[in-house]
């Protein structure tokens, strides 16, 4: 059965989102409510959101809104209909009564509820009924989150399932993973008691909450926001009552009853309206001294607050074996949580799943790890992981793999899709070359490079890889969260702070060199981001010859917040995009404006509709939904492009010293409102000397080597600049821009 329209029921977060991200895919949804004034309120909300739900904002009025009394009847066309009302069954048992009388035949009924079983919510269902009802349970936000669970029982008709799970994954762009009617279903099951075992064993073992974080978080592959952290995000009263739900759901004998009980320092939080970012704060809280915001973190022995403390492992990137190996508490703890983790995990297999593959997926999807829990018993080995881990009765898939002790017990990645995966290659490819930055695969007649770095930041090797690997036709592409997030600051700032700028400027000349040599290569180059598209990740992508772009991402030239100018090509690819619109070929100084705005500003977009207006994206540009078609569609435009050819070099007309001084009217301008201060007018200067063309005249012809080294004169002349550094080390200190 085709789904053409859709109709969601309940305007809340949930209901939204679903709306939302259904006008992303051009499905014409209604979103009802009991009022219209409610629907329409949360359809402002949607328009406002950020980050916005919509991929393009001016699609808002194709959610069109109504209520349930009056426009009930758009029920009749709908080919599928989402319940996503209060967690109370009395109300999901009228709604789906009165949905059930109206839906035409075959319609798909379902409910977004996180915790209550089919059998509970369909018991009031006929068997005819039931054959159509499902639980379609996505993760919040809706647009951005990869994972939907589609919870079935016995009394579904699985031809259904399968092709609501092909549309979702089609159309929608999701992750979706057909799972057993269990308690907490496949990410929240695993996901909360994760969450519990760190909270419960930092408590045990008299950890800070920031060692726990620290542990817990980025070095095992799990969010930098840890568990207290995540804890605070979420909403620790909404936490509590989740837990109460997996208590009252679960056996007595459930491991994730020791781990659920009640910790009397979060019951003084919520009743003191300590409960997260929305209340007065929680395990972290924001705190005035001196004028200055101070984050506090809470003493979980005393409950007391005082000023957070940077916890270094001096550990960058996944690593389970370092971490776990370690000779001190942060080694004892990591063994402790993610040991008790894989055992509950592997305990609940064939129960929740006989694909134990879809529980790290669910995992990777719905709570953005790394590696799920049976990956990391595969990464830490499963010799070593018996020789240490203590008792595990009544544990069929732990008792099997300890008597065969098969190193290769995992086999394939990501079995709930049909899509040809960067994770499913991965095994099948060569692995040609390897740094400490980047991959470099070789699959068939092409070479795959992947970053391998925090946030994919990119430094000397990363270039290294990328120009190593242009012998072939070339896939850049990643399987963590962002593609990159630009070039490794801290990289740079150890030269710095050695005063070595001729380090530097080799540096930036190398990557200027790279990508020119993407751009020009004998081979197609094709860029696959997802995520994080920023400075120098955005520079690699646009001067690939192909880009094949998830919708989500948060794409921008961004590097005039840290005090410096884009170098590595990124200001002279932009200007040539738009010396080619219309209005450039009638006024020559149009283009270089424009860019002066984007880039001044570091303007970023957060689609491929937003990246593509600001030129960012072609419209030749591949648009992409699901993040796991990203390496199918980058392969099959390599082998369309058999007979490739390289691109013709840029070439600039710009006017020099007149253009110049319109711009720094426009910087005198801000600088007198207060917009911008002393430095925020030097790194404007810079920029204005780029895009202006620096010592020319509109008669003279610029190559893209011209430009190059205009960006490479005012990147060193800012990094040599004791503001620019300042402006740097905030930023690596507190995620934030300083304005000086």
């Amino acid at each position: 059965m085709k789904i053409k329209k859709v109709v969601v029921i309940g305007s809340g977060t949930m209901g939204s989102g679903i709306a939302a991200h259904l006008c992303n895919a051009d499905v014409p949804v209604t979103l009802l409510d009991l009022t219209t004034e409610i629907s329409e309120k949360a359809r402002e909300r949607i328009h406002k959101s950020r980050p916005p739900l919509l991929i393009d904002k001016t699609k808002i009025d194709k959610i069109k809104v109504g209520n349930i009394n009056d426009d009930f009847d758009v029920v009749k066309d709908a080919d599928w209909v989402v319940e996503a009302v209060v967690e109370r069954i009395d109300i999901k048992h009228n709604i789906y009564e009165k949905i059930f009388k109206s839906r035409k035949a075959g319609a798909i009924v379902s409910s977004n509820t996180s915790s209550i079983p089919i059998k509970i919510l369909s018991e009031k269902l006929s068997e005819d009924e039931k054959k159509d009802f499902c639980i379609t349970h996505f993760f919040n936000p809706v647009r951005y989150m990869g994972l939907l669970e589609i919870v079935k029982n016995e009394n579904n008709d699985l031809d259904k399932i399968n092709s609501l799970k092909k549309f979702c994954e089609d159309e929608l762009g999701k992750g979706a993973i057909v799972c057993n009617d269990t308690p907490g279903f496949l990410g929240n099951r695993i996901g909360v008691f994760a969450m519990q075992v760190a909270m419960t064993e930092a408590f045990r073992m008299k950890l800070s909450i920031e060692e726990a974080d620290a542990v817990f978080g980025r070095p095992m592959g799990i969010p930098k926001t840890g568990v207290f952290g995540l804890y605070d995000l979420i909403g620790i009263d909404l936490m509590s009552d989740v837990l109460k739900s997996f208590i009252k759901e679960l056996s007595q004998n459930d491991p994730f009853q020791e781990v659920a009980k009640e910790i009397p320092l979060i019951t003084k939080l919520i009743e003191s309206g300590y409960t997260g970012r929305k209340g007065k704060g929680g395990f972290y809280r924001m705190n005035k001294q001196n004028n200055q915001r101070i984050l506090e973190a809470i003493n979980l022995e005393t409950g007391k607050y005082s000023p957070t403390k940077k916890i270094e492992l001096g550990i960058e990137t996944v690593n389970l074996n370092l971490l776990i190996d370690r000779k001190d508490k942060y080694g004892e703890y990591a063994w402790s949580v993610i040991s008790k983790i894989i055992k509950y995990a592997s305990s609940l297999v064939p129960g929740i799943t006989d694909k134990f593959n879809d529980i790290d997926e669910a995992m990777r999807l719905g709570f953005n790890w790394a590696m799920g829990p049976f990956e990391m018993l595969k990464s830490i080995g499963v010799q070593k992981f018996f020789d240490r881990i203590d008792n595990f009765e009544n544990n069929q898939f732990l008792e099997k793999l300890s008597k065969n002790k098969d190193e290769n017990f995992y086999g394939e990645r990501q079995k709930y899709t049909d899509i040809e995966t960067l994770g499913k290659i991965k095994p099948k490819a060569i692995k040609v070359d390897k740094n400490k930055s980047a991959d470099i695969y070789r699959f068939k007649d092409y070479n795959i490079v992947e970053f391998t770095t925090k946030a994919c930041a990119l430094d000397y090797d990363s270039m290294d890889a990328l120009k190593n690997a242009t012998d072939k036709p070339l896939i850049i592409i990643n399987e963590s969260m962002q593609f990159s997030a630009g070039v490794n600051l801290t990289y740079t700032m150890d030269f710095a702070d050695k005063g070595d700028f001729k380090s530097i400027e080799k540096f930036i000349k190398y990557f200027q060199d790279t990508c020119k040599h993407l751009k020009y290569s004998k081979y197609p180059v094709i860029s696959a981001p997802s995520g994080l598209v920023l400075g120098g990740g955005e520079e690699v992508a646009i001067q690939s010859n192909f880009v094949v772009a998830h919708t989500n991402i948060v794409m921008g030239l961004v590097e005039t917040g840290v005090g410096l100018v884009p170098a590595g090509g990124g200001c002279k690819e932009v200007l040539w995009r738009w010396c080619q619109t219309e209005e450039a070929k009638s006024d020559p100084d149009f283009a270089p404006l424009k860019v002066f705005n984007i880039i001044g500003y570091a303007t970023t977009a957060t689609s491929t509709v937003e990246a593509e207006t600001l030129k960012f994206l072609k419209p030749k540009d591949k648009k992409v939904m699901n993040r796991n078609s990203l390496f199918e569609i980058s392969k099959k435009l390599i082998e369309e492009n058999k007979n490739f050819k390289p691109p013709e070099e840029c070439k600039f007309n710009l006017s020099g010293k007149p253009l110049k001084e319109k711009m720094i009217k426009t910087l005198e301008k801000l600088y007198n409102e207060k917009v911008i201060f002393d430095h925020g007018m030097e790194v404007g200067k810079e920029l204005a000397t780029v895009l202006s063309g620096g010592d020319t005249s509109i008669e003279k012809t610029l190559s893209e080597d011209d430009l190059y080294k205009l960006e490479l004169d005012s990147f060193m002349k800012l990094i040599e600049t004791k503001k620019t550094q300042d402006r740097i080390k905030h930023t690596l200190a507190t995620g934030k821009p300083l304005v000086n």
